[in-house]
Protein backbone atom coordinates (compact mmCIF):
# COMPACT_ATOMS: atom_id res chain seq x y z
CA UNK A 1 0.00 0.00 0.00
CA UNK A 2 1.08 3.55 -1.33
CA UNK A 3 1.26 6.03 1.78
CA UNK A 4 -0.06 9.41 1.31
CA UNK A 5 1.69 11.78 -0.26
CA UNK A 6 0.63 14.28 1.67
CA UNK A 7 1.85 13.14 4.82
CA UNK A 8 5.13 12.56 3.41
CA UNK A 9 5.76 16.79 3.62
CA UNK A 10 3.07 17.53 6.85
CA UNK A 11 2.50 16.02 10.28
CA UNK A 12 -0.98 14.85 9.16
CA UNK A 13 -3.24 15.63 12.31
CA UNK A 14 -1.60 19.37 12.67
CA UNK A 15 -2.19 20.17 8.79
CA UNK A 16 -5.52 18.72 8.71
CA UNK A 17 -6.40 20.80 12.05
CA UNK A 18 -5.19 24.27 10.06
CA UNK A 19 -6.82 23.00 6.83
CA UNK A 20 -10.72 22.15 8.22
CA UNK A 21 -10.43 25.22 10.18
CA UNK A 22 -9.91 27.65 6.85
CA UNK A 23 -12.47 25.46 5.34
CA UNK A 24 -15.03 25.85 7.59
CA UNK A 25 -14.60 29.62 7.75
CA UNK A 26 -15.94 30.08 11.31
CA UNK A 27 -14.45 29.33 14.48
CA UNK A 28 -14.77 26.09 16.46
CA UNK A 29 -14.51 24.05 19.51
CA UNK A 30 -12.10 21.73 20.43
CA UNK A 31 -13.64 18.41 21.05
CA UNK A 32 -15.61 19.21 17.84
CA UNK A 33 -12.11 19.78 15.99
CA UNK A 34 -10.80 16.31 17.18
CA UNK A 35 -13.67 14.65 16.02
CA UNK A 36 -13.26 15.76 12.55
CA UNK A 37 -9.13 15.16 12.36
CA UNK A 38 -10.48 11.88 14.23
CA UNK A 39 -7.90 12.14 16.87
CA UNK A 40 -7.99 12.28 20.67
CA UNK A 41 -9.01 15.48 22.71
CA UNK A 42 -5.49 15.47 24.31
CA UNK A 43 -3.77 15.24 21.07
CA UNK A 44 -5.75 18.28 19.83
CA UNK A 45 -4.88 19.79 22.45
CA UNK A 46 -1.18 19.58 22.43
CA UNK A 47 -1.88 20.59 18.87
CA UNK A 48 -3.58 23.75 19.52
CA UNK A 49 -1.24 24.78 21.57
CA UNK A 50 1.46 25.00 19.91
CA UNK A 51 0.02 26.09 17.01
CA UNK A 52 -0.90 29.38 19.34
CA UNK A 53 2.75 29.48 19.85
CA UNK A 54 3.58 29.71 16.41
CA UNK A 55 0.39 32.70 15.69
CA UNK A 56 -1.63 30.52 13.86
CA UNK A 57 -4.92 30.31 16.22
CA UNK A 58 -6.46 31.84 18.54
CA UNK A 59 -8.49 31.22 21.44
CA UNK A 60 -11.50 33.15 22.32
CA UNK A 61 -13.65 32.68 25.58
CA UNK A 62 -17.49 32.22 25.31
CA UNK A 63 -18.42 31.65 28.78
CA UNK A 64 -17.59 28.16 29.44
CA UNK A 65 -15.84 26.98 26.21
CA UNK A 66 -13.24 27.97 23.94
CA UNK A 67 -13.75 28.78 20.31
CA UNK A 68 -10.54 28.35 17.85
CA UNK A 69 -10.22 30.45 15.49
CA UNK A 70 -7.18 30.85 12.24
CA UNK A 71 -4.95 34.14 12.60
CA UNK A 72 -4.01 35.80 9.14
CA UNK A 73 -0.77 34.18 9.31
CA UNK A 74 -2.91 30.57 10.02
CA UNK A 75 -5.41 31.78 7.05
CA UNK A 76 -2.04 32.16 4.87
CA UNK A 77 -0.41 28.91 5.54
CA UNK A 78 -3.72 26.44 5.88
CA UNK A 79 -4.00 28.02 2.29
CA UNK A 80 -0.46 26.94 1.01
CA UNK A 81 -1.15 23.39 2.59
CA UNK A 82 -4.45 23.08 1.10
CA UNK A 83 -3.18 23.83 -2.31
CA UNK A 84 -0.35 21.13 -1.83
CA UNK A 85 -3.00 18.16 -0.65
CA UNK A 86 -5.26 19.29 -3.58
CA UNK A 87 -2.05 18.91 -5.86
CA UNK A 88 -1.01 15.16 -4.63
Amino acid sequence: MIQDPFNIFFRKKPALMLITLKKSGRARYGSMLSKEIDCTYSHAVKILQSLEKLGLVDFEKKGRIKLIKLTKKGQEIAGHMQRVKEEL
